[in-house]
């Protein structure tokens, strides 16, 4: 089963499902990323930050190689990390995760954050994290303003680098900043979004502006607490959630689905991974309209468990950058 698609407004199809990147182990990820095109997947959500990208590049081209799919059937997407937000420090960059993917251009590149910190060359250390040295606590900002990175951004379309361009962790006033002066719109806003997060008023904003939402984490906690995020330990488990467990039960559907599918229902894409094939196929079916309807009493109560939880804050595992104040 393939995923039904959207139309962007650069005018490109992108898949409404698709498999992200983060957390991905090296040593499986051209495997994983293999199943998944196996399964039916064609969206690939990468960056430079998950430090995998010659790997899921592997699994592309064994894909490719084996005749399942053609370039031209995939969607990869792919971010700018914050060390290289310098106008001259864009291009280079894209260039190198091309390379590292060995692809000739991402169907859609991202401002992973709006946060500039000082270049640290590929050759020092790649991929750079958050910190300016790997001896040292220290976060070094840039004077990058964010203006000046989205014009070298939209000098990748006329490059043939980035066939769409987007953005990422950006809140509202700082979307409506971008689009007073973007001679390209952003295609699309990924955002942290699940059923304790589920910022209605930045998705309304973004399709009214016609800017498609793409979620992460669109299980909560879950992927948090392996870091030892507080915030996630503390937090329980949407798939235990009663609520959540209720409407699958009562839809015979898992609660990765029925979380899903709630924000497919709400126009919002999604980008869940899996290492079971089972559960590949599960995620790519339950998400996609016409595998299974919500109720629209269903999404209320979903949309209800809302605490404005957010995991992915660098304020709690950084004790800096409050970009989300």
């Amino acid at each position: 089963m393939a995923s039904p698609t959207i139309k962007l407004n650069s005018g490109h199809q992108m898949p409404v499902v698709g498999f992200g990147l983060w957390k991905v182990n090296n040593d499986t990820c051209a495997d994983q990323v293999y199943a998944a095109i196996k399964a039916g997947y064609r969206l690939f959500d990468g960056a430079c930050d998950y430090g995998n990208e010659v790997e899921a590049g592997q699994g592309i081209a064994r894909a490719i190689n084996d005749g399942l799919v053609k370039r031209s059937d995939l969607f990869l997407v792919s971010k700018l990390w914050n060390s290289f937000h310098g106008p001259d420090e864009v291009g280079p960059i894209c260039r190198k995760q091309l390379s590292d993917w060995n692809i000739d251009y991402f169907d859609l590149y991202l401002i992973h954050f709006p946060i500039a910190l000082a270049y640290v060359p590929p050759s020092t250390r790649y991929p750079p994290g958050w910190y300016f040295n790997d001896t040292t606590n220290e976060i070094r900002t840039a004077p990058h303003s964010t203006q000046q990175t989205w014009s070298a951004m939209e000098s990748l379309v006329p490059a043939g680098l980035a066939r769409s361009i987007g953005v990422s962790n950006f809140a509202g006033a700082l979307l409506m900043d971008l689009l007073r002066y973007a001679k390209i719109r952003p295609a699309t806003l990924q955002i942290e979004h699940h059923p304790y997060l589920t910022q209605p008023e930045l998705v309304t904003l973004a399709h009214r502006e016609g800017i498609a939402v793409t979620a992460y984490s669109s299980f909560g906690p879950l992927s948090f607490r392996e870091l030892d995020i507080k915030k996630a330990v503390d937090a329980p488990l949407l798939f235990e959630n009663p609520i959540v467990r209720k409407i699958a039960d009562k839809h015979g559907k898992s609660p990765a689905q029925v979380l899903l599918r709630w924000a497919t229902q709400r126009g919002v894409c999604v980008i869940p991974k899996s290492n079971d094939p089972a559960r590949l196929r599960q995620n790519l079916e339950g998400a996609a309209a016409g595998g299974f309807e919500l109720a629209a009493e269903e999404l209320k109560e979903l949309s209800g468990l809302d605490r404005g939880l957010r995991f992915n804050n660098p304020m709690d595992y950084l004790g800096e950058l409050p970009i989300f104040a």
